[in-house]
């Protein structure tokens, strides 16, 4: 299988159509469509997209090698996407992230161990709201 097939074989697994999968990646179904009948090679910046939004494990695009998808866990699936989320300065999320995360830093014990615990009630009523 070419590395063109495996990114055909990636959007059938996610049951996405080119259009959808495309709109992920940025680019239209004619790119995907290109790339998936092998008239168009698969770029690095290509390969790093759907890597990044479909958690695909880059050694089995290129290869075939391994497990299709990264096995994350939950919290491991947390770190990654809010790296990602941190790596854009001009957003207000971002922005917003860095300042809990520096203000939750300059707490002391007892005031990180407040702050989880209203997290936790926050999380607790939540779910009973559902």
């Amino acid at each position: 299988m070419t590395e063109n097939e495996r990114v055909k074989k990636v959007r059938t697994e996610l049951g996405m159509t080119m259009e959808k999968f495309g709109e992920r990646l940025g680019v239209t179904k004619v790119a995907i469509s290109n790339i998936e009948k092998g008239h168009r090679s698969v770029t690095d910046q290509m390969r790093k997209a759907i890597c990044r939004e479909f958690d695909v494990r880059e050694e089995w695009l290129r290869t075939g090698e391994g497990e299709m998808f990264e096995q994350l866990t939950e919290q491991e699936k947390i770190m990654k996407y809010t790296g990602l989320l941190l790596k854009d300065k001009d957003s207000a999320v971002a922005s917003a992230i860095q300042a809990l995360i520096v203000t939750y830093e300059q707490l002391d014990d007892i005031g990180k161990a407040t702050l989880e615990k209203m997290a936790l009630q926050y999380i607790d009523n939540f779910k009973k709201s559902q």
